[in-house]
């Protein structure tokens, strides 16, 4: 899709659709790590996932490809966005508070705009683009608050961990440019596949999920985390990285933030002050400078 063909307007409205998907993911890990180990939660959320997008494949009338070329690829795609940041952030949100986990794992803009500019190259990254990732990270520091940032010293292998996923989704927004010839459909069903291939046997190894007992409040969020949170955000992730880039889609990590700090009002009754209220936007000005295209001399 060439850039003149981009309905902008439509897309950005997919982005906070993507960012609303993947904002609302954190309660639902959160309720589901209670009760089920991080392993067997990120394979239960990746067969479900799987298993949808199959069934979407089916219905489109597409087939996956057979090439080995294209799975391997679909192996590491699914290692940097998926059964590696996974496991890594929900490992990470058992020992970190869900606020600094959450300005932890937002700076993978951040990282994309590092990597398109020092080491991939495969996009043009202006002063206007670095501007929007350092004032949309000024905005989600904002709305989590500042003091949370006191604890960065404590707990510093689960931040780690938290960060590292962060950084192997800024990669997987430049890697999954690759598959552009391939339908969206096609492309998340085999990244899924790929990674239930790996984590089905890992969980069944370390966690032995025939001992466990988890709760129907966390079998619940689990499917609907593979359902939503996961099969169609998928679906909408690699069409924005055809049409937004890397940098604009991996963007969509501050407004899910400010997403989740809405569900936690709407949810938890959490109270709705000013500077949540002016972080949100500026952190939505920031997503703006990295999206809106340059002007044509």
């Amino acid at each position: 899709m060439s850039a003149s063909t981009i309905n902008r307007p439509r897309e950005y409205l997919l982005l906070v659709l993507l960012a609303s998907l993947w904002g609302s993911s954190y309660l639902l890990i959160r309720i589901g790590v209670e009760t089920i180990p991080p392993t067997s939660l990120v394979a239960l959320r990746v067969s479900v996932a799987a298993f949808v997008l199959l069934t979407v494949i089916w219905w489109q009338g597409y087939r996956l490809p057979t090439d080995f070329s294209t799975w391997r690829s679909f192996v590491i795609q699914s290692f940097f966005n998926s059964f590696g940041a996974w496991v890594l952030l929900a490992w990470g949100q058992q020992y970190v508070e869900s606020g600094l986990a959450t300005v932890l794992n937002s700076t993978s803009p951040i990282f994309v705009f590092f990597l398109t500019w020092l080491v991939t190259k495969h996009e043009t990254v202006t002063a206007r683009k670095i501007s929007g990732a350092f004032i949309g990270l000024a905005g989600v520091v904002m709305i989590i608050g500042v003091d949370v940032l006191q604890n960065l010293g404590q707990q510093v292998i689960a931040q780690v961990a938290i960060l590292a996923s962060a950084m192997l989704y800024g990669y997987a927004a430049i890697y999954g440019k690759r598959f552009a010839a391939l339908p969206s459909t096609v492309t998340a069903a085999g990244v899924m596949i790929s990674a239930t291939l790996v984590l089905v046997p890992a969980s069944l190894i370390i966690d032995r999920p025939w001992t466990l007992s988890p709760s129907a409040s966390s079998l619940v969020a689990v499917v609907t985390l593979g359902t939503f949170g996961t099969a169609l955000a998928l679906l909408l992730y690699f069409r924005l990285i055809n049409t937004l880039g890397s940098l604009g889609t991996a963007s969509q990590s501050y407004l899910r933030m400010g997403i989740g700090v809405m569900l936690g009002i709407v949810i938890l009754g959490e109270q709705f002050s000013l500077i949540v209220g002016l972080g949100l936007v500026i952190a939505i000005c920031g997503v703006a400078l990295i999206n809106i295209p340059a002007k044509r001399r």
